[in-house]
């Protein structure tokens, strides 16, 4: 039973980290209805920044230089700068010339911008692999490890508190403030917000400057975890069957589904190969060990029974077409 609820705890806080890359792509999705594949590659140029400038390195050489240094307490908030002057860049030279066009050809631009940026990213600050050190504490939980013998990661819980701390200030700041009401109002219909003086440009500014904040924390929470390296962009896979779970316009749907992806993936990897093999071991022999990679692919068997049953996900509407 030990084993079994350190399995559930790791699963929900692994799940807490897939939320918080589904979040970006539901911000977006919700304003523009873009499908923005880019979202992984801005995590990891968000993070490649930040630590360029905590490191001093110079852009373009890719040699440190601790005269210029930065401390955290700057380094930040210039990074953030630099996701909102990419997020005026996103909207004035691709969003700006493609409004209405095919979401075929929307995707393909995202697509398109994830190579761009994650090609910038190599060339302004290097492709090897990069450790980022905010302070951030490490190793196992010492009072869950010797009180209750539970191995929890410092790092997934300051995760999973974080990803809360942001959930809980998206949710106010869509509910209660004029510039999330408006946000709402873009996702509900593009055309009626406009008749209402709502300017579709600012919106998709202020959007992308969020998901550029939300891709920020999630760089440095799992580069924290496994090190600011290029693989942080594949990511954006991953939260592809948290969104198919939980809708691609719901914040909510987003979490959920990243706490049953994390939960499900986990507890496949440990006890499927068990359960398989009580199912089908009288008929056929059964290796256990081949279901060790379960991981890797049950999150995608997962979406894609939901794409059969309930494509609209758990907190998606069901779309109704009149002919």
């Amino acid at each position: 039973m030990l084993f079994f609820m350190e399995t559930v705890i790791s699963g929900l806080l692994a799940g807490v980290m897939y939320s918080l890359v589904a979040l970006g792509f539901v911000l977006i999705f919700k304003a523009s209805g873009v499908f923005n594949f880019a979202q992984g590659v801005m995590a990891l140029f968000a993070a490649l920044t930040l630590v360029g400038l905590l490191s001093g390195t110079t852009p373009f050489t890719h040699i440190d230089n601790p005269a210029f240094a930065m401390p955290a307490w700057v380094a930040i908030p210039l990074t953030i700068v630099v996701m909102i002057v990419f997020a005026i860049l996103v909207e004035r030279f691709i969003l700006r010339h493609l409004v209405n066009q095919e979401q075929i050809i929307l995707f393909m631009s995202m697509v398109g911008l994830a190579y761009v940026l994650e090609g910038a990213g190599d060339i302004l600050w290097g492709s090897d692999v990069k450790v980022i050190d905010l302070g951030l504490p490490q190793g196992a939980w010492d009072w869950l490890l010797d009180g209750y013998g539970l191995y929890i990661e410092k790092i997934e819980l300051v995760a999973a508190g974080t990803a809360v701390v942001l959930v809980a200030f998206l949710a106010v700041f869509f509910q209660k403030t004029r510039i999330g009401r408006a946000l709402r109002a873009v996702a509900d219909d593009h055309q009626a917000a406009l008749s209402v003086g709502i300017s579709l440009r600012s919106i998709w500014i202020i959007v992308w400057s969020v998901a550029g904040v939300v891709a920020l924390v999630t760089g440095v929470v799992w580069g924290a975890k496994s090190g600011i390296q290029f693989s942080l962009s594949l990511i954006a896979l991953k939260a592809l069957p948290v969104l198919i779970l939980g809708g691609f316009e719901s914040i909510p749907g987003a979490i959920v589904g990243g706490l049953i992806i994390g939960v499900g993936e986990k507890l496949a990897e440990v006890y499927g190969g068990e359960i398989i093999v009580a199912i089908f071991g009288r008929w056929y022999e059964i290796d256990p060990g081949i279901f060790s990679a379960t991981e890797n692919w049950f999150a995608y068997v997962l979406a894609l029974v939901f794409l059969l049953f309930r494509p609209q996900g758990l907190f998606g509407e069901k779309i109704i077409e009149r002919v």
